[in-house]
This record gives structure tokens, sequence and C-alpha cells, in this order.
């Protein structure tokens, strides 16, 4: 499989501690106040004095600057309040001291709280990689190709600057089809990581072997279950904690593909040939993974066509469930027939495009999607 970026909404980190740090030009404001004001001063009444001021163009710097060009504004302003005074003949009064003293203490502040702001910021940045780098860990890029299948996928968290929620995605290759699962832990946000952990490495560490898929879908509902059991001490409403999924075998030489269903909205085939989204429902559907124990029942693969050219959308419920100002549902079915012809990375762009207008610019659920198209004869390799 070739791996791509999987397109998230995500936040990178910026380089320094302020995102959008000014134009080195816009130091040259500080510096000409430094200048200004003594000046200014100089040509006053004896009765008005500027030169107080001059705390201004240290405390202008410290908020876009670090503690370096803080403490060059703050030395200039100290030394511009003494050029003020020694022109007026006033600095040994004591209001001229009062000032000195009071500048110099206020510009040594501003640099210490500069200095601590960025020695924060480099932790939070810090802080930021290494989250990062665990969430694309556990959410990991999904494959442009696999076999003979195109692949492209969206996802958005429910919480800013966060890669992953309580929504997943993998896939996986056998010798001879490609495996693939999407699915919605119960909860949104950071708090369903560890479920959501839980199945992608269940699925991970079985969808490889040559297990048919009922096993595959029982083993990863075993490691859920047992997962979630090891919170039954500290969490009271692990009894309430799932996951609903559904699980895909697609064969590289057969035209069909295979499908468990864990309580998870049906997938929609497009076919390229008629234009039409049809809702792919199963007859035998499970529970959701973590509930398994209590149906007691075996999981059965449902069988559908799946052609050259044909595409299948998986998607979660914050797609489906998305509200405009009005509180209708998003209608997905509906809008996917004036796509169907559409690529895989296209098709998605226009949906979330379209989505996003539906919601008035911003989503607030978890939301992941896959969209698959079998392009014919297997990849090489």
């Amino acid at each position: 499989m070739t791996a791509a970026t999987t397109k998230t909404r995500t936040t990178e980190a910026p380089p320094a501690w302020n995102r959008g740090s000014p134009h080195p030009l816009w130091l040259a404001v500080p510096l000409l106040l430094v200048v200004a004001i003594p000046t200014a001063d100089a040509f006053l009444p004896s009765d008005i004095h500027l030169a107080h001021l001059l705390v201004v163009a240290t405390a202008c710097t410290a908020m876009a600057y670090g503690p370096r060009a803080t403490a060059l504004v703050g030395v200039l302003s100290v030394l511009a309040l003494i050029a003020a005074g020694t022109e007026r003949r006033t600095l040994a009064t004591e209001s001229v001291l009062v000032e000195l003293c009071t500048l110099a203490v206020l510009c040594a502040l501003l640099v210490a709280s500069t200095r601590l702001r960025d020695r924060r910021g480099r932790e939070l940045l810090r802080a930021r990689a290494v989250s990062d780098t665990a969430q694309r860990v556990v959410l990991r890029p999904l494959p442009t190709r696999a076999g003979p299948l195109s692949l492209a996928s969206e996802y958005h968290s429910a919480e800013a600057d966060t890669y992953i929620g309580g929504d997943l995605y993998a896939a996986a290759r056998t010798a001879r089809s490609t495996r693939l699962v999407i699915g919605d832990v119960r909860g949104k946000g950071l708090a369903s990581i560890s479920d959501t952990a839980i199945v992608l490495g269940a699925f991970r560490a079985a969808a490889h072997r040559p297990i048919p898929l009922p096993e595959l879908v029982a083993y990863v509902e075993d490691a859920v279950h047992w997962g979630l059991n090891e919170f039954s001490d500290v969490d009271p409403y692990v009894g309430e904690r799932f996951v609903t999924a559904v699980v895909l075998d697609i064969p590289d030489d057969q035209p069909v593909m295979h499908m468990i269903s864990c309580g998870h909205p049906p997938p929609l085939l497009l076919r390229r040939s008629s234009g039409t989204a049809t809702a792919l429902h199963v007859t035998d559907p499970a529970p959701p993974l973590g509930l398994g124990a209590l149906s007691h029942s075996t999981y059965t693969a449902a069988t559908f066509p799946f052609h050259d050219g044909d595409r299948i959308l998986l998607y979660t419920d914050g797609v489906t469930e998305t509200r405009d100002g009005d509180g209708r549902f998003y209608p997905l079915a509906e809008r996917l027939a004036k796509w169907s012809r559409l690529d895989p990375g296209p098709l998605l762009r226009e949906i979330v495009a379209d989505l996003r207008d539906h919601a008035g610019g911003l989503v607030r659920d978890d939301m992941a999607m896959m969209v698959v198209q079998r392009d014919g004869a297997p990849a090489a390799g």
C-alpha cells in the first residue's frame, strides 16, 4: 500500500509562541516612540512632562517580541529619560528620579515576563508535538491505493487542535483482499481516544491474517470487551460504552465485497454506470462492539456486488446528524446523486464543502468518511 496524508482538520504548531508574529519593521514603532517622546518633551512648557510615557514603548515591544528586543527598547527608554532630564536640568530632582527608577523596574518586569512567556511557549510546543505524534500513531494516514482500490478519507475532530476523537478508520491488506473498518465510539473528542485506540489496535493486529471476516470481527469484539472491562473499577458508566462499526473485506479478484455491520449507519454504494446511491442494509446486523456478549450470536457477513468503477462511501453519524439552522439533518444520500461520477478525492471535497455550508460553516461533532473505488486489476505488489 502507498502511504498518503490523511486529510484532517488540524492546527499546525506555530514556529514561535505567538502565531503570526509582526513584521520586523513593527519594531520601528517603539523605537520611534523612544526618540519622539523626549524630543517632544524638549519643546513643551516646563510644567508638561511626557518622558514618563516611555514605558509605552517597552510595553508595546513586550507584547510582540521576546526578552532581547524588550530589553533593548527598555534600555533605550531609560537612556532617553536620562537624556530628557539632563536637557531640562531636572535629572537630580525627586520626580525625575522616581520616574527613572519606576521605568527601570517596569522594564525589568516586562523582560522577565516575556522570558517566562517564551519558556512556557516552548514547553507548550513540545507538549503539542508529543501529543500530535501520539495521535497520529493511533489514527494513521490511510493509503491512496490498496490492491485494485483507490482510497480517500476525511476526518474532523470535535475538539480544536486535536487529530482524533471518537471516530476511527483503518485499512489493511491480506494476500488477496483489502480490509477496511470505520467506527464511532460512544462519546466524542479526547475522552474517547482510549476506546478508539483499542479498536484500531485490535483490527491492525488481526486484519492482515488470512482468517474469515466473521473471525476478524469476533477478535475485535473480544479485544474491545476486554479493554472496556479494564475500566470497570474506575468508570461507573463502562457498561454504557460501545463502538458502532462497519468492517469490509474486498477481494482483489471478485466483483464483490463482504460486510459485517455492528450497529453502524449503512454505507452508500455509488454506481458510476447509473449515477445512483444505494444504502447497503444487512439482513442480520450485529450489536455494537463491546456489547457482543449480550447477544450470544455469531457474526454473518453479507455480500454485495462491487464492480469496476463502483464506489462505496463509509461514514459516521457525525455526517448525517449535522443540522442546519432550521434543525434539518444533512441529506447525504440525496446530495450524493449529483457527485456520483466523481473520483474519491474530489467526491469527498464536494461532500465536506456542502456539509459545512449546511452547518453554517461549523461542524460540531466528530466526523469520518472514506470513499473506496474499484479501479480494475490489482496493482502490482
